[in-house]
């Protein structure tokens, strides 16, 4: 069953869930995952927490104890999510150690609302750095414009971000900028280089849903044999441009200091289309020093049946090119795609904070009767 998660781990690739709940958490799901599925981090978002909040009572004892001491929604949110990633980042702990830091992560995502915001989004960012307090937590913030400076800021302080939400090539340059300038101003305060980790998680299902709804529109024998080929062209173009810069001088004088490199993490890799296999997303972008994060379900696919053929990424630069290029041809501009997928992915999150404020909010008002 897990021959192929063993084997896509030796090509390089860190096997992480996307998910998270209390119950997995005290069932000791998440501990098996590690020991049979070679999953060794951890993704939440709001989407997730919202979820796991409204399944079962696992949350019941923590939230009535919340209400009675009269906390605000806001805050409580922040009290539950909290209490998950700081126990599954000690559940992860054994294999941050084993791997010197790189893996055994576990991210939590700032308030998106806070996504145009960038000094609310640092304070958010050092806030929750604290709240938790443990060395393999990373801080998921949105890559908007107002998030780049925010991502800089963090960085240099020592945080570990997880820059969530990339969807285009320029946008993901700006990423590593970001990055390697927060490196940069670590290095001149005197912050060690190599306890500060990174990914930069470029959203992958979400730009065939988008692009496969246009060329649907269009309906014509060319548009049809050109679904379900943007999501991986995008995702491998973007990993030639990580190539480029950990070949840059730039890069090389902070790998020098100890610093390690921002991986790229192939995330929203579940399947939305059930005409595709469902393992796709993950074993065409396989390449070293990256990270995919999945659902439970594709996990399960890729343990099944997903057939694992080493670097899968290496030598597609120039086919994926010819893809976006098809599409322009046939009027799908790629930069639209790229800002109505921004646009819909902060959305997106914001709408499923409110449904996770208004389900705490709930349960905040039943426990105080």
């Amino acid at each position: 069953m897990t021959d192929s998660l063993a084997k896509l781990s030796a090509e390089g690739v860190s096997v992480w869930l996307d998910d998270i709940s209390r119950d997995r958490l005290r069932t000791g799901n998440l501990q098996e995952l590690i020991d049979d599925k070679h999953v060794v981090g951890v993704t939440s978002n709001p989407t997730i927490f919202q979820k796991a909040l409204d399944k079962g009572n696992a949350y019941d004892e923590q939230v009535r104890d919340l209400a009675v001491r009269e906390i605000a929604v806001d805050g409580a949110i922040r009290y539950l999510m909290a209490y998950d990633i700081r126990w599954a980042c000690d559940v992860l702990r054994p294999v941050y150690d084993r791997t010197d830091g790189q893996d055994g992560r576990v991210s939590i995502e700032v308030d998106p609302r806070l996504a145009h915001d960038t000094e609310r989004t640092i304070a958010e960012a050092r806030g929750l750095w604290w709240l938790v307090d443990r060395p393999n937590v990373m801080i998921k913030i949105p890559a908007m414009d107002e998030g780049l400076p925010a991502i800089t800021a963090a960085t240099a302080e020592g945080i570990s971000v997880n820059v969530t939400l990339i969807f285009g090539l320029d946008r993901y340059d700006q990423v590593m900028d970001a990055f390697l300038s927060g490196l940069e101003q670590a290095k001149e305060k005197g912050i060690d280089l190599s306890t500060i980790r990174s990914v930069a998680s470029f959203f992958v299902s979400r730009v065939d849903t988008e692009v496969d709804k246009r060329l649907d529109k269009i309906g014509t024998e060319e548009a049809q044999a050109l679904r379900g080929k943007a999501a991986v062209a995008n995702a491998q173009l973007a990993y030639e441009r990580h190539e480029k810069v950990i070949g840059s001088d730039r890069w090389k004088a902070l790998a020098a200091a100890g610093a390690h490199v921002q991986r790229p993490l192939w995330a929203s890799t579940g399947v939305k289309d059930p005409a595709y296999d469902d393992t796709m997303y993950v074993v065409e972008l396989i390449a070293p020093d990256t990270v995919n994060t999945m659902p439970e379900a594709t996990l399960d696919a890729v343990a099944d049946h997903g057939e694992i053929e080493g670097n899968a990424i290496a030598g597609t630069y120039d086919a994926a090119r010819k893809v976006l290029a098809d599409l322009e041809a046939l009027g799908i501009g790629y930069d639209d795609v790229i800002e109505v997928l921004e646009a819909e992915g902060v959305q997106k999150f914001e709408d499923s904070y409110a449904q996770l404020a208004e389900s705490v909010q709930g349960q905040l008002n039943n426990a105080g009767k």
